[in-house]
This record gives C-alpha cells, structure tokens and sequence, in this order.
C-alpha cells in the first residue's frame, strides 16, 4: 500500500521508525540528523517525538524535504496512571498550535521542579551536582522550549564519577524506586490523548511492555480515547510484542512501532539503533484516517 508523501509528491512505500528523540529533549543529535540517518537506514518515514517539546519538528521538516524522506511530526507527553509514569505518544499534532505549545510549557516547568527535586535528593547523598552544571554538560546553549531530563542529570553523575553509566546511574539513582527517584503531580493518560486531539493528532500509548501491569495498561486504553499501541519497541521482546498486537487487534487500534532512538552515551546506544524498530508506511495511513474520523464527530 502506498500513501503520498508529507514532504513531497512522490508516493510513500517502506518501513518507518515512529519513535525517536532530538537535541531538543534527551536525545543526543539534532533533529536534521535524525532524518538524516533514517535516510541512510534506508527508510521511508521517521517521526521526531521528544519529551513534552515540539522544538525539534520544524529543522526535521526541513530535513525531510533536503532528504525526501517523509517526517511525521510528532511528540512524547509525560503523564501519571495507577503509580507509574505513562508516556502518551502523539502524531500529526500542530506544532505551532498555541494551546499545545501552552500546555507543553506547564508539563516543562513540572518537569524543571522534578529535576530540581531529583538534584536535591543527590546532594543530600553527598553528591554535588547542580542544575547549571547539567546544562553545561550539553557542551551547548540550551535552546527555547527544549527540555532538561534524566538522561542530562544521569550524563552529569558519569562526569562526576558517581556513576560508572547511564544504566549504573538509572539503577542507582534515577529510575522508579532509586535513592533520587522522583515522580510530580501529572496529568493523565486521558488528558494528555485529549491535548493531543485538540491539537489535530493521533494519541497512541507508549511502550506499554514498560510499565509492568497489563491490568492497568487495557483501563488506559479503554477509557482514553487511542488511535494505536506502540506494540514494537526496542524494549519489548517476541512475547510482548505477541501480547499487544493482541490486544491492539482487540481494541481495534493502530498498531506502531518505534526504536525510541536516543543516540549513544557512554558509547551505549539507549534503547535501541534508529530504525531497529519499525513497521511498514501503511501504519500512517491508518492514523490519517483516525484524524478524519475524529474531524468527523
């Protein structure tokens, strides 16, 4: 099956990576270079879905069109369901919608307090780290509407020794139930697919394989309003993949996939190769037509 291409006229065949992370949350390479190497993976598509920040979409349309490659615009939304972090994936969005940008900027500033807590917890366990420092682990300017996260603080704690990794420095520090581990008040999965309606997308649910609790996984779906289920991650493995393409199929949802692409730190690429995750294109025409359905209502 074949679609027409968002950044050109030529029509869409191939395979595409839906999930990957820029300079402009916790990603390590800019948004052009992203594209660039889905390019040369011999993709069709790439979509650029960083942290709570749309700051990344237009260098990649840009790069998209320099490269012929389709780039679907997209975002990662952090929320909060049955005590974990949910992480609500939307496609399509308007990036310069002004209410989502607004909304946007309120989950970055939860997200800086959070980091500010994080920061706190270490120094009360002797390590001297500070948000400055962080940022100037970036080697860069930090641009507007980008956003500071774990994996900056986790880069910091290598730099300082506390940590021999980022996987050390998750494990000892910063994931659910380490030393500095810290979870704000967030919206839910509702909210966030919502938002993301509003602002033209199609909502689909995060990794679910992540968050150890299918229970809660099916009452997300079933009262959130999802277009799809990421069932193809970096972190899922056959049997997860066997058990969410079941139950997208039973929920009636799209069915994507994604690496989660970070770039390497330490040499170690996070969570998975661009392009080592993908489903075919046709998978973009079934959230285009979630969009015109939801026009519809």
């Amino acid at each position: 099956m074949t679609t027409k291409a968002d950044n050109g006229t030529q029509p869409l065949s191939g395979d595409c990576d839906l999930h990957t992370h820029t300079q402009a949350s916790d990603g390590m390479q800019p948004p052009a270079e992203n594209v660039r190497l889905a390019r040369e993976k011999g993709l069709a598509a790439v979509a650029i879905t960083d942290h709570d920040t749309v700051a990344g979409i237009a260098e990649a349309l840009e790069a998209g069109r320099t490269y012929g490659i389709t780039v679907v615009p997209g975002v990662e939304i952090s929320t909060r369901a049955g005590g974990k972090d949910i992480h609500v994936l939307g496609y399509y969005i308007d990036p310069d919608d002004p209410l989502l940008r607004s909304r946007l900027a309120d989950l970055r500033n939860t997200r800086n307090q959070r980091n500010e807590a994080i920061l706190a917890k270490l120094r009360a366990l002797g390590i001297e780290i500070t948000l400055p420092r962080v940022i100037a682990g970036l080697g860069r300017e930090l641009k507007p509407d980008e956003s500071v996260g774990r994996p900056h603080i986790a880069d910091e704690l290598v730099r300082l020794g506390a940590a021999k990794d980022m996987r050390d420095a998750f494990d000892r520090y910063l994931a659910e139930g380490a030393a500095a581990f810290v979870s704000p008040p967030r919206i839910t999965p509702e909210e966030a697919a919502k938002w993301i309606n509003e602002a033209g997308g199609a909502a689909v649910l995060a990794h679910p394989g992540l968050y150890g609790d299918d229970g809660l996984v099916r009452d997300i779906v079933q009262r959130s309003g999802l277009a799809g289920m990421e069932v193809y991650h970096s972190d899922h493995g056959p049997a997860e993949e066997e058990r969410y393409l079941a139950m997208a199929k039973e929920f009636g949802l799209a069915v994507t996939g994604g690496s989660d692409f970070h770039g390497a730190r330490q040499g170690v690429v996070f969570h998975g190769e661009l392009g080592s995750r993908t489903v075919t294109v046709e998978v973009l025409s079934v959230l285009r037509a979630s969009l015109g359905n939801r026009n519809k209502e």
